[in-house]
């Protein structure tokens, strides 16, 4: 299994937006984890589809899009054209979350399947086989800088046991209050991809992500 760290742009300075990237790529970050907020599923308003066709051509990270907007149908073909690699919806934002993850897949990208903390992990249970990465959100989704939910710890390892029981190499994701300190624990549960973002871009986004990188090398 490869263990991947995705640093959050959602805490980057924007001033000096593709520079931190570049420190997070060159340091071994595969991935750039970009949340989109609609204000509508979601109380806070991020950025959208302009801001990732701009980055599009500034890094080789693939472009991991966490999409916690309202029927993210509408926007599968947009996102694909601004240059998202994996897309990444949320099972309490859609009417059909089959038909949108089939239409991820028919747009050639990867396809994520997310649910917000109170939702039950069994509701996803049906999807997993549809899905390249699942998300499990360890905070409440529409703001940075929350504590971890410690229950979330549970809620991975059962997401691990389904998958294992259905035989799938299936990529676990986990977004929300991850740092140094507790990252650990995090895959040790079963995760294998990593969101960070302030514990990533407060500071030396190089040394930040060159300590996450190391811990995460020790899982290989």
């Amino acid at each position: 299994m490869k263990y991947v760290l995705a640093p959050s742009i959602l805490s980057a300075d924007f001033k000096v937006l593709g520079e931190q990237m570049r420190l997070t790529e060159e340091n071994g970050a595969e991935y750039l984890h970009f949340d989109v907020m609609d204000g509508m599923f979601v109380p806070s308003i991020s950025f959208g589809l302009p801001v990732l066709a701009s980055i599009r051509e500034a890094t080789r990270q693939i472009k991991d899009v966490h999409l916690m907007i309202q029927d993210p149908v509408r926007y599968v073909e947009a996102f694909k054209e601004a240059g998202a690699d994996f897309l990444t919806i949320h099972l309490e934002a859609c009417q059909d979350p089959a038909a949108v993850i089939h239409k991820i897949h028919e747009c050639k990208m990867k396809a994520g399947l997310s649910i917000c903390p109170e939702t039950d992990v069994r509701e996803a249970e049906g999807f997993l086989d549809q899905i390249d990465m699942f998300l499990m959100m360890s905070v409440h989704p529409g703001f940075g800088g929350q504590k971890f939910i410690p229950e979330s710890l549970d809620r991975i390892r059962a997401v691990r046991k389904m998958a294992e029981e259905r035989g799938l190499d299936l990529d676990i994701e986990v977004d929300g209050g991850i740092y140094l300190t507790n990252v650990e624990e995090v895959l040790d549960a079963g995760a294998n991809v990593i969101v960070a973002g302030s514990a990533v871009f407060n500071g030396d986004p190089s040394q930040n992500t060159k300590k996450f990188m190391e811990i995460l090398s020790h899982y290989e």
